[in-house]
């Protein structure tokens, strides 16, 4: 367990030092422009269509009522009058973290891995026991799991600091899902994969929780607008530049643990294939 613990610390302190590099930083640019893009379009075509649909949904089944009564028996009566928009932007959310998920996968991940490859792990063979196809097959079945599970915990919302603690875990599994397959496809065979995710499970699920806290963050800052229409268009900026850097920090992150991890799974098979020494 110690072993586990250090390898991860070691992990971040390597990812937090090649965060910084300005080939990385420049990378980031990328899809920040093109997630920025997407959602300015889809916030301006379809955010006050989805607030209208979930108005009169709340109209027909009498949902205002409830939760006037509820948020008033809590103290946050105040709270009422953005009940509607907070449901919208919390559905969108979701969405938000699959296409930064998407564009790191697509622009960040190549780059990050001959980064970190040629730099540290020259000589580690790539086995290419993965494909787009597979990646894409754990992406959207990951993604519509964790959707699912987004939208049955709800109505933790009204307890923030429950929901939070939840959406880390949700995010947290999301990732160390998604990025374990991405780090691996090229360098490690499917039988090295599964066996790296069976004997590093804890300590990937760890990974993926402390980078799923800090995903949190962005969802505060696009749920603040809400309470600050005028800047929301900033706060949605604003969030989506704070996923792309969380997502590739991340990505720093598992790429050195899971790489380092394969080093040392094939150096241990190397060592017991050696032929044992002459006796004389």
């Amino acid at each position: 367990m110690a072993g586990g613990v250090s390898a991860v610390a070691r992990a971040w302190g390597r990812a937090f030092a090649s965060q910084w590099h300005g080939k990385l930083l420049l990378m980031s640019l990328a899809p920040f422009l093109l997630a920025v893009g997407l959602w300015a379009v889809l916030l301006y075509l379809g955010l006050q269509p989805l607030i209208d649909f979930v108005h009169a949904t709340f109209s027909q089944y009498g949902v205002f009522s409830f939760s006037s009564s509820f948020l008033g028996s809590l103290g946050l009566g105040a709270l009422k009058t953005v009940v509607v928009p907070l449901i919208a932007m919390l559905l969108l959310l979701p969405l938000m973290i699959l296409t930064a998920l998407i564009f790191i996968g697509v622009i960040a991940m190549p780059v990050i891995l001959r980064h970190i490859g040629a730099r540290h792990y020259p000589q580690l063979q790539q086995r290419n026991g993965g494909s787009v196809l597979g990646s894409v097959g754990v992406a959207l079945g990951g993604m519509a799991a964790f959707i699912g599970l987004w939208l049955l915990t709800l109505p933790l919302y009204v307890f923030p600091p429950l929901a939070v603690f939840v959406q880390a875990l949700l995010w947290g599994w999301l990732t160390s899902r998604m990025m374990v397959y991405d780090v691996l496809a090229d360098y490690a065979s499917a039988d090295e994969r599964h066996q790296l995710l069976k004997e590093h499970r804890w300590p990937l699920i760890a990974i993926g929780v402390v980078s799923g806290a800090a995903g949190a963050l962005p969802g505060a800052i696009w749920l603040g607008g809400v309470m600050a229409v005028v800047f929301f268009p900033f706060l949605a900026a604003a969030s989506i530049w704070l996923y792309v850097l969380v997502f590739i920090f991340t990505a720093l992150w598992f790429a050195y643990y899971c790489l380092d991890a394969l080093a040392r799974l094939r150096a241990a098979e190397a060592l017991k294939a050696a032929p044992a020494p002459a006796e004389f």
